[in-house]
């Protein structure tokens, strides 16, 4: 190769590069084959105002907002484009968790490492090098700097931190995109600036902190679905499956080097379990679909009373011992009539196993619960409470593959995912009803029946006192 061959190759690469690396991602119709998801993400723009990307580790969730924010800031639209579009000049803030994040990570990847700014997504061409005169050194972060769009006019990008605090997001209307889960009260205020006029809110992040209030903000009635979650709210999950960058090779070893409490969300997306959750297992491990109850399988089901009435049913392979968790019930401020037809509803032959605190409580006329349940005909004995003893005995029929919940079981999962301990180790007594019905449950299912054994069982039982 001669010099002057040489030094052409050099210039077109490096016009390549100082062009905009943008190009070298979603520019070609075939990437909607190869990254499915990502295109989705984008696609959702159009018709809703927040989008988030709750995706696994090393699947190019960054990268892809990244790039569409270049998009916006430029005017300059893939071919294929099918997501939102500004028509003119537009205004953002990129946000990271901490000032050292985003000097990091998102800098680079929008202008490239100081002193090489233009090779990263943003074009060279494009970019306002003024409004970057005062980041000379690695340790100076970029605080703006603006682009140049088609329109002529300038967009602007103001990076934020989440450790600047909620004040720091105050201000005017504009578009924001927030890569790492943010807290409740940076979201909020990102939320309000972007309500209005064309503005829109991107998140991008691995779910590590679990069933966050953020999280839950983006899910369907506890359950962390895909699509359209509530009004112009879209959620898109990607897991390493849906990728072509991952071997099966390096899928392997990614995985065996995650902490199994949080492989789900590193993989799948898919909100990890917190390191103080009660119960540190994998939904993938035990959440099935619903199925047909083999008739042989005895039932029963836990019960949990009060001003919030709660019930869980099992059913339980006698040869076997596997329990599937198969139903539930969940009502506030009922009457105990009401709280006794929606229970005898789901099999009025099926044994009960109630709190047995309930026989301490009052709630109408200083009625004993459990007498008034009995009463009205529920067949009922006390449960087992050894609180610890039954936490203990879930979490190990969990961790070993004999306790399944079915999917529909919603608020069940919904109250796993957020039950825990405090610092001290002491369970946080907080919207744990349905947790504690399942806890009674297995922990009293020797009391279990199947339909045809229940004459022989009601024969062997005391004609007084506690009944079924």
């Amino acid at each position: 190769m001669t010099a002057a061959l040489q030094e052409i190759l050099e210039e077109l690469e490096r016009r390549q590069v100082e062009g905009g690396a943008y190009r070298r991602f979603f520019t070609e119709e075939n990437t909607r084959n190869l990254y499915p998801k990502h295109w989705e993400f984008f696609d959702a723009g159009a018709t809703h105002r927040q989008r988030l990307f709750r995706a696994a580790n090393r699947v190019g969730k960054t990268t892809s907002a990244a790039c569409e924010v270049v998009y916006h800031l430029t005017g300059r639209y893939p071919e294929h484009w099918k997501g939102r579009r500004f028509n003119g000049a537009s205004q953002w803030w990129v946000c990271g968790k901490s000032s050292e994040t985003v000097r990091q990570i998102l800098q680079p990847i929008l202008l490239g490492p100081i002193g090489q700014f233009g090779t990263g997504l943003v074009p060279k061409d494009d970019l306002d090098f003024e409004s970057l005169a005062n980041a000379k050194k690695s340790s100076t972060g970029v605080s703006s700097f603006r682009v140049k769009h088609v329109s002529g006019n300038w967009s602007q990008v103001e990076f934020k931190s989440y450790d600047q605090g909620r004040q720091a997001f105050e201000g005017t209307e504009r578009s924001i995109w927030l890569d790492e889960e943010p807290g409740l009260d940076v979201y909020s205020e990102c939320l309000l600036r972007t309500m209005t006029g064309d503005n829109c809110l991107l998140m991008t992040f691995t779910p590590l902190k679990g069933a966050s209030e953020v999280v839950m903000s983006f899910s369907s009635d506890g359950i962390f679905e895909e699509g359209t979650v509530g009004p112009g709210k879209h959620v898109t999950s990607c897991t390493w499956d849906d990728v072509p960058h991952l071997d099966e090779a390096t899928k392997a070893e990614l995985l065996a080097s995650i902490p199994p409490f949080q492989r789900d969300a590193r993989s799948k997306g898919i909100p990890a379990l917190g390191a103080g959750v009660v119960y540190p297992v994998p939904e993938s491990e035990f959440v099935i679909a619903p199925q047909p109850l083999p008739p042989h399988w005895k039932r029963l089901y836990g019960m949990d009373v009060g001003s919030k009435t709660a019930a869980v049913w099992l059913a339980i392979d006698p040869e076997a011992g596997e329990i599937w968790a198969y139903q539930e019930y969940y009502k506030e401020r009922e009457e105990p009539s009401i709280h006794t037809t929606g229970i005898k509803a789901k099999g009025d032959w099926i044994p009960g196993a109630i709190d047995p605190a309930s026989r301490g409580r009052s709630q109408i006329d200083g009625q004993q619960l459990m007498t008034m349940y009995a009463d009205l005909g529920l067949r009922l004995s006390p449960a087992v409470n050894a609180v610890e003893s039954g936490l203990f005995t879930v979490w190990e029929l969990l961790s070993t593959g004999r306790l399944k919940v079915f999917s529909t079981c919603t608020g069940l999962l919904r109250e796993m995912r957020s039950y825990s301990r405090d610092e001290a180790g002491k369970v946080i007594k907080k919207n744990d009803h349905l947790c504690d019905s399942m806890r009674y449950a297995v922990m009293t299912r020797d009391i279990a029946c199947a339909h045809s054994t229940l004459n022989t069982q009601l024969n062997s039982l005391p004609t007084k006192g506690w009944r079924i």
